[in-house]
């Protein structure tokens, strides 16, 4: 009998595999699994929703929108510098930053109070700005991605031109970009790199049609205050410009899609907390994030901390390596001699007791050794010796009034009644006292006697 073509090769593969290995190359690991790989890639938010939350701010200069991507990551800081901002309303520029160089904000969030018209848009929707951050701590990649594909839109609709206020470049897209990212990039700075316009307008209508009826942008409406003599240019408004300096010192790579740092210019405005030239690239920093948690796993895993004396913690509650080696060696006896062990949570102490009530004879399990107990002769002698627990009984009739109120009322006014009587003056004859009358008063004109 010949033996199939498939199965020769399948054997030769299988002595090469094998000849390989003796020979010290290692076997290739395995590969993760489907669903594994799915869970790795799956994305916190989908296109739908990243155009949605990227819409009021994807026409925002470049270097504007860095900043405020940066700050987003740290929502509990950006609502405390909108609270500013409301308080000090003519702060704005370089000088606002300055004012709030004490506060303990994040660089990012402490340039932001330049531009109080932008935390007015921040400061309407808190949850709006947390999912914000946490987009662009998790999918980068994604953000960057939905912001160029807004700004085409924007530029199709006849929206986002350059003029007297921005720039508007188109450039050639990196080669190193993903085939899905649009084949062109558009680029937005100011007119003049000094001074600052920053745009306001309707996402419902500035992108043309909106490709998700069912979730439209939302349009978080412009203080009046910064926005005054406003000038429309197709389709965007520009209000009173803001000088700076040095409080944009971010920038947005495209190509890799992070942020950039200008270190001059960070140092300028940041005198107390100077970085080095090679910290040119952000970095999210956990310690401003003030208990926020993060939405996705991987943000949790890389970004979150350990609070101080988190170490000291399981010594604290006496989970140190002797306890535990003592745990084990007891579980061990327990289980040598055949008895079980407690339990450890409340689930389990329940499924124990479950687990006792299934396996409890029943009553009708009960009545054959019953009446094999009455037919049996030593059984009934034992039964017939057993003493009379009548003390036993005495102590049962001593918790009768848990049981029965009544009956406890009753026993009471027996109780006072008989403590009445007690007290009567004939109840001195029945217990044998000797009893003093009043002496008969005397009868007048003669004889004294009782007849």
């Amino acid at each position: 009998m010949r033996m199939p073509l498939l199965c020769i090769v399948s054997a030769v593969l299988c002595l090469s595999a094998a000849s390989g290995f003796a020979q010290g190359e290692s076997p290739p690991a395995p590969a993760p699994s489907a669903a594994e790989a799915q869970s790795a890639k799956q994305p916190v938010f989908n296109q739908e929703q990243l155009d949605q939350m990227l819409a009021p701010i994807a026409l925002y200069p470049d270097a504007l929108l860095a900043q405020v991507l940066m700050a987003a990551t740290y929502p509990g800081e950006v609502a405390e510098a909108v609270t500013w901002s409301k308080a000090n309303p003519k702060a704005q520029g370089d000088d606002a930053v300055k004012q709030v160089a004490k506060q303990p904000w994040d660089p990012s969030v402490q340039a932001l109070v330049a531009f109080p018209q932008v935390l007015v848009v921040l400061g309407q929707d808190p949850v709006w700005v947390q999912r914000l951050g946490d987009a662009f701590l998790a999918q980068p990649d994604d953000v960057m991605g939905a912001v160029q594909r807004l700004r085409q839109q924007a530029k199709a609709a006849g929206n986002l031109q350059s003029n007297q206020y921005q720039n508007v470049t188109v450039q050639a897209a990196p080669a190193s970009t993903a085939s899905s990212a649009p084949a062109s990039t558009i680029i937005i700075q100011p007119a003049d790199p000094q001074v600052v316009y920053v745009p306001t307008y309707n996402p419902t209508t500035s992108y043309g049609t909106w490709a998700y009826p069912a979730s439209p942008p939302v349009y978080y409406p412009p203080s009046p205050l910064y926005y005054a003599g406003t000038a429309l240019m197709a389709g965007l408004a520009f209000g009173t410009g803001v000088a700076i300096v040095n409080s944009l010192w971010g920038d947005c790579d495209w190509g890799r899609n992070d942020i950039d740092i200008d270190v001059n210019r960070y140092n300028n405005i940041n005198v107390n907390n100077r970085i080095g030239n090679n910290q040119n690239t952000w970095q999210h920093n956990a310690v401003h994030r003030d208990g926020v948690p993060y939405r996705d796993n991987r943000s949790r895993q890389q970004y979150g901390r350990q609070l101080d004396g988190a170490s000291q913690r399981a010594a604290f509650r006496g989970d140190d390596a002797q306890r535990a080696q003592a745990r084990d060696r007891a579980r061990a006896s327990m289980d040598k001699a055949g008895i079980e062990r407690p339990a450890t949570s409340n689930r389990q102490a329940r499924d124990q007791v479950r687990e006792a009530q299934a396996n409890r004879p029943r009553a009708t399990d009960r009545q054959p050794q019953a009446r094999s107990n009455r037919d049996n002769p030593q059984a009934r002698q034992t039964l017939q010796n057993r003493p009379n627990n009548s003390a036993g009984r005495a102590r049962d009739n001593a918790f009768e009034g848990v049981r029965s109120p009544a009956r406890t009322t009753a026993l009471a006014d027996r109780g006072r009644t008989s403590q009445t009587l007690a007290q009567r003056p004939n109840a001195s004859r029945a217990a044998g006292h000797a009893i003093s009358r009043p002496s008969a008063p005397m009868r007048r004109g003669g004889g004294g006697g009782r007849r």
